[in-house]
């Protein structure tokens, strides 16, 4: 038989993690999806593009059409800042096969809005359409940054 007082410290331990779960998720992310920050941090949107560097029968995409894309299309959309890494991708095809490629992740903080909306799909058009690719994942969440 299970001591009436096991029980109690269990049920309390339960509603104390219960109450620091519920303290953490309210504090983090609100259900309408806004951010609540800490200090002098602000919410941002945290934004997340991969470029794929492959072309179909040609060339990967060098260094300096890399940069000249970048000068072009990404920083005057994007002027504030950010941020590039190397990187390399794989994923399943089509066929199954595992496919390979050299990438580059853009990665920037910045305040949403329809601008910035209209801004990130031009972008990712505009690389589908200049290198041949098939997609730029997009990937985002809300932050709390400072500077």
């Amino acid at each position: 038989m299970i001591h009436p007082r096991t029980i109690a410290a269990w049920l309390l331990l339960g509603l104390a993690a219960g109450a620091a779960t519920s303290l953490i998720v309210s504090r983090d992310v609100a259900p309408t999806g806004t951010v609540s920050c800490l200090g002098n941090a602000k919410p941002m949107l945290r934004l997340e593009l991969v470029f794929g560097m492959g072309r179909k029968g040609r060339p990967d995409v060098t260094g300096e059409e890399w940069r000249a894309f970048l000068d072009a299309e990404v920083t005057p959309r994007f002027p504030d800042g950010l941020t590039v890494l190397d990187g390399y991708g794989q994923w399943r095809n089509a066929s199954g096969a595992i496919a390979r490629e050299p990438s580059r992740m853009l990665l920037v903080w910045l305040d949403p809005g329809p601008q910035t909306e209209v801004g990130i799909e031009s972008l990712r058009a505009a690389w589908k359409a200049r290198h041949d690719q098939q997609s730029v994942l997009r990937a985002e969440s809300r932050n709390c940054v400072s500077f």
